[in-house]
């Protein structure tokens, strides 16, 4: 269907569509322009929703999901048919296993042209349906606004997760517009074939169009709390009450209600109990709370006598918990019953909210007896602070160019107190995650479970838009910054300033390194030392070469100066290779 010919717009699918978004709360829509959703960003704008356009379909996706971690909103994403949406499977995959709620809102070949070759027509919720929680066909104007609805309350109820929702052109344009498309398609006038077109076509309108005015948006729908049950929680104090040697694990599922996260560290601060952060929960109790640890997590499970693991699976993260101490008790929460089993048996499995969890326990050990764990901690701290001496001195090792450690240490000392972190790659992200300490809940976005590359950009993008004014650093691998580098043109277009760290040490290096010694070959590992900084030139960023550790220092002030002028800066940063991280590959 040829959509240029749409000409001024009255009440459409797309004023519909943007209704829903302002009533569940939207406040920016990321996307990739096609004609198939042009109507939706129109009449989104209109409605006061700021549209971010990308340069790569999986970005607005990657966008939407930092927008959801940190507020809470289910992020949305509109693309165009066919390959606009194909090109976003990567990043809703790693949404649905990151728990992050999304409605991806696909356009679609117009109803009456499905099945007869129209362009980009595939079958479209049967390629989505493995990858996200629910798909919603939408084949009549009157259903778009209940079923969207519906889209918001699945992606947040349960485990949150992307939805996807179809949108064929011609739900979208005004009916008046899309009968004379229609029109332009049929043939035959007066001849039999042209009547019985006409007929099926007018028909097939009435349906399409009928009741298209009876939608009244609804108020906006809440995450749900999936509160745990008292008796569960009172066990749990029980548990905590004899332990010797607790620990706490909390992940990212934790935060499912962002808005809570600041009580959740109360809580947390509250039982007072030896905690370690991953994934999205890092950040959650400040840069240097006494009762944080970040290093050595194996070894104090390994000595652990009760854990209780907050909305983090039994993964490889987490060594599948067959490396937890055979004998400690195990306290799992999480909203996937299925996860509450996997790998290792819990003494107490709680199929409820983790961040509600513990605020609840929190609130209970405030009336019980609190016990002093301070020899455990001495035996927690002590590792810490080995770990750290070893990094320490790692940092001060001689290498070509840039120290990848010391590096990440100057970066850490001179981020901002409110500073964001945004983290794609292997290696060099990898030790930054070691030195770099988030400064507060929802200030670290990473791919999480999935260990996806290319996120960066649109995590950026997301970031800027959820919190402007932030400081944000993007901490790249060289290999994985080209997937998203062309995110700068949009980060500039859109006046958000985030500072990029691209660790170019030419090579695949986390590959390399076990690839090297495993099998004796770096085919495929090998990249050029690329002038990054002056790619991010022509987007319209800024673009700094750092090569020589005594510049380190000014170029950190010179990019942090022109972020805060409203720059996009990209520090091309030439590291020489580390064995900090060797044989940490994961596969």
């Amino acid at each position: 269907m040829n959509t240029s010919q749409a000409t001024a717009t009255t009440t459409n699918g797309g004023d519909i569509v943007a209704s829903v978004l302002r009533a569940q709360g939207v406040t920016h829509l990321f996307t990739l322009c096609g004609g198939h959703i042009s109507p939706i960003l129109v009449s989104s704008k209109r409605d006061g929703i700021q549209i971010v356009d990308v340069r790569d379909e999986a970005s607005a996706v990657f966008a939407a999901d930092a927008m959801a971690r940190m507020t809470g909103v289910p992020g949305v994403a509109a693309v165009t048919a066919g390959p606009g949406l194909t090109n976003t499977l990567t990043a809703v995959e790693n949404a649905l296993l990151a728990n992050s709620p999304l409605v991806v809102i696909g356009g679609a070949t117009a109803t009456f042209l499905r099945g007869r070759g129209a362009l980009q027509d595939i079958d479209q919720v049967s390629l989505m349906q493995p990858a996200v929680k629910g798909c919603f066909a939408i084949k009549r104007v009157r259903h778009i606004g209940p079923m969207l609805t519906k889209a918001f309350a699945l992606a947040q109820e349960g485990v949150p997760g992307p939805v996807f929702v179809e949108l064929p052109v011609d739900l979208l344009y005004s009916e008046a517009q899309v009968r004379d498309m229609v029109k332009s398609e049929l043939v035959g006038g007066d001849s039999l074939l042209g009547k019985a077109l006409s007929l099926y076509a007018e028909q097939h309108l009435f349906r399409v169009f009928r009741g298209k005015d009876d939608f009244v948006p609804g108020p906006r729908i809440p995450a749900d709390p999936m509160d745990p049950p008292d008796n569960q929680v009172d066990k749990a104090v029980e548990l905590l009450r004899s332990a010797k040697r607790p620990v706490l694990v909390v992940g990212a599922q934790t935060l499912a209600r962002p808005r809570e996260a600041h009580a959740i560290a109360d809580a947390i601060r509250a039982l007072g109990v030896p905690v370690f952060l991953g994934g999205g929960a890092r950040g959650l109790l400040g840069r240097d709370d006494a009762l944080q640890f970040r290093h050595k997590r194996g070894k104090a499970l390994a000595k652990a006598d009760l854990v209780i693991v907050c909305g983090f699976p039994f993964d490889f993260r987490m060594g599948y918990g067959w490396k937890i101490n055979p004998s400690a008790k195990i306290i799992q929460v999480n909203r996937d019953r299925s996860v509450l089993r996997k790998n290792r048996l819990p003494a107490l499995p709680i199929h409820a909210d983790a961040g509600r969890f513990l605020q609840a326990l929190g609130r209970a050990w405030g009336q019980s007896i609190t016990r002093s764990w301070a020899g455990w901690f001495d035996t927690l701290r002590a590792n810490e602070a080995s770990r750290d001496a070893e990094i320490d001195a790692m940092a001060t090792e001689a290498t070509p160019f840039l120290n990848p450690l010391d590096l990440c240490k100057r970066i850490e000392e001179v981020m901002a107190d409110d500073a964001i972190m945004v983290v794609d790659g292997g290696d060099f992200v990898a030790t930054a995650s070691y030195i770099c300490k988030p400064r507060a809940p929802l200030s670290w976005l990473d791919p999480g479970v999935f260990g996806t590359l290319g996120v960066g950009g649109g995590f950026a993008v997301g970031a800027g838009a959820a919190a402007p004014g932030r400081e944000i650093w993007l901490f790249y691998g060289d290999g994985a910054s080209a997937y998203s580098l062309a995110e700068l043109d949009t980060l500039a277009r859109h006046g958000m300033s985030v500072i990029a760290v691209i660790g170019n040490d030419g090579a695949w290096a986390q590959i390399a390194r076990d690839q090297v010694v495993l099998l004796g070959d770096d085919v495929g590992t090998v990249l050029d030392r690329t002038a990054y900084h002056t790619v991010a030139k022509g987007y319209g960023a800024k673009g700094l070469l750092l090569k020589r550790p005594q510049d380190t220092a000014q170029v950190l002030r010179d990019a942090k100066a022109l972020a805060a002028q409203g720059h996009p800066v990209v520090i091309n940063a030439w590291i020489g290779a580390s064995d900090f991280r060797k044989g940490s590959i994961s596969i």
